[in-house]
């Protein structure tokens, strides 16, 4: 068997633009791949680490699984929290295709839902020259999501917030570099209060962001917790907001969702999914007043439309 071509972190983020990228994503939730629930392990002596399978079969293109860990407690290494593979098979043949950066195609295709979700369900882009964006979490994902923001939603201001006030200095700064301007803030509550649209990309396991501060018209996008454990909002917000899943699977395993759910504050029938509203079987936003919110726990289609996306690109002239 010849050897099998690696696609690093560098090609992955030059070849996966954002606007293809969110194009590709659509088009699988629409019609999606053959994807079983992912195989999630918690590990250590407080179960705080974690083990993912993810894998996805297009019968007319690839097989894909990505197998990814992540320890919280070593978010502050170089890479953040991250760590992982994504095997790529032809699926005609079954012969292995490419080897795949897993953490950059995750922070690529996780940023690109968020933004697809906030194009068909935030208020602000009625008017994107005039919203405010705020992100909080400081690591790869959010870095991620700054950028795609910027590129595709093109905010008046972007704000990013972290527990360490010299975390967001950093990625503001960073983002500076790649000639993105971005404000850091300390106070989290009142940046909620001014911003459109809110999206967080953390770790936590407690409520970061409260209803009482969430502005009505206001986007919320919930991108780090995938443990019933993990919160980024609180059962306030929950209460208040038009819920939007990327996957039925974030009922069974988002505390933001489940925690909710078993306190009698959400009916989960209420709950939507993207891709009925994408494919017109469901309702969005219904006026400019209702808050949404996006929970996403990441989902194997979106791995293997990035990685199909990825590798036309890769081999095409």
């Amino acid at each position: 068997m010849s050897s099998i071509p690696y696609l690093d972190a560098a090609t992955v983020n030059r070849l996966l633009a954002w606007p293809a990228l969110i194009d590709a994503l659509r088009a699988a939730f629409i019609a999606p791949p053959i994807a079983p629930p992912r195989t999630a392990i918690s590990y250590g002596e407080h179960g705080d680490r974690h083990f993912l399978v993810m894998p996805a079969v297009n019968p007319e293109g690839l097989i894909g699984v990505k197998l990814v860990s992540v320890h919280p407690a070593l978010a502050a290494r170089p890479g953040g929290a991250v760590r992982g593979l994504y095997v790529a098979l032809d699926a005609a043949t079954g012969e292995p295709r490419a080897l795949i950066d897993g953490p950059a195609l995750t922070e690529r295709r996780t940023a690109a839902a968020s933004v697809l979700a906030a194009r068909t369900l935030a208020r602000a882009l009625v008017e994107p020259a005039a919203s405010v964006l705020l992100v909080a979490g400081t690591g790869q994902v959010a870095h991620a999501l700054c950028r795609c923001y910027a590129e595709v939603v093109r905010p008046q201001r972007i704000m990013v917030w972290g527990r360490r006030s010299e975390a967001a200095e950093a990625l503001a700064a960073r983002l500076a570099a790649e000639g993105i301007s971005a404000e850091p803030v300390r106070d989290l509550g009142e940046a909620v209060r001014a911003a459109d649209i809110v999206s967080v990309a953390t770790l936590s396991t407690a409520p970061l962001i409260r209803g009482a501060d969430v502005r009505p018209g206001t986007h919320i996008d919930l991108v780090g917790g995938f443990t019933p454990s993990m919160r980024e909002a609180d059962d306030a917000l929950a209460a208040r907001a038009v819920i939007v899943a990327d996957g039925p699977g974030a009922l069974e395993t988002a505390g933001d969702l489940t925690q909710p759910i078993a306190a009698g504050l959400v009916d989960r029938a209420t709950v939507k999914l993207l891709d009925d509203i994408l494919a017109g079987r469901a309702e969005g936003r219904r006026n400019d007043d209702e808050i949404t919110l996006f929970k996403s726990v990441g989902l194997a289609l979106e791995d293997l439309a990035a990685a199909e996306l990825l590798l036309a690109r890769w081999r095409a002239p």
